[in-house]
């Protein structure tokens, strides 16, 4: 038999299985580039991309032009003060109580506003350059009154309507006035009375009046 035979054949085996280890590298690097790709797209998909539909305020929150009142309460960071800090509730008559500085009145005033007058009582007997952070954490309730079947207060909802609060109320009674509204709302210079529909929005401390219909 030809010696050179044996050898050819060995040849051609390890020729074969170079030949199929180079095919299956070439299909490993083909899977990993189509992973690749397939995370590069899921990245810029639009389920993952960020959203200019965002609300600007989240949900649970007053309109930015919120006036404080009984019953909300708020957190007072007072940044470097950890003693000064912490979460109050307004009281009946719309105070606070902090340390060193005690009652502070915050009734009719916004966030804002409640931060530059705590940082003026601050200053300059007790820091000499406090920064002070108000957020609001929760909210007065709303009041319901008239033709309703069960009035009283509610918790306020965020975006919550008029219509929103019949329905907690227990909807209209018989002799409702279902399409126009009173809602009485504290402002800076006092409390304002509006006629409202059932789309109109409602805030913290409204008193919503549905009133009796005369037919």
């Amino acid at each position: 038999m030809d010696k050179a035979a044996p050898l050819s054949a060995s040849f051609g085996i390890r020729r074969l299985c170079a030949a199929m280890a180079l095919a299956a590298a070439m299909v490993v690097a083909c899977a990993s580039e189509a992973q690749d790709m397939q995370g590069g797209m899921s990245a810029m998909s639009p389920a993952a991309a960020p959203s200019n539909d965002t609300p600007a305020n989240p949900a649970g929150t007053a309109p930015p032009d919120y006036l404080l009142g009984p019953g909300d309460r708020v957190r007072i960071v007072v940044f470097g003060q950890p003693d000064l800090s912490g979460q109050f509730h307004l009281d009946g008559n719309g105070k606070i109580s902090m340390p060193l500085i005690n009652a502070v009145d915050a009734s009719g005033l916004s966030a804002s506003a409640l931060e530059k007058r705590i940082t003026e009582r601050l200053r300059p007997g007790y820091l000499k350059d406090p920064s002070v952070s108000v957020e609001i954490l929760s909210y007065r309730p709303f009041y319901i009154v008239g033709e309703v079947r069960t009035p009283g207060s509610y918790p306020y909802v965020a975006g919550m309507t008029a219509i929103n609060a019949v329905a907690l109320a227990g909807g209209f009674t018989y002799r409702a006035n279902e399409s126009t509204f009173e809602i009485k709302r504290g402002e800076e210079n006092g409390s304002v009375e509006m006629e409202a529909g059932p789309e109109t929005g409602i805030r913290p401390g409204d008193v919503i009046r549905i009133k009796e219909r005369w037919f």
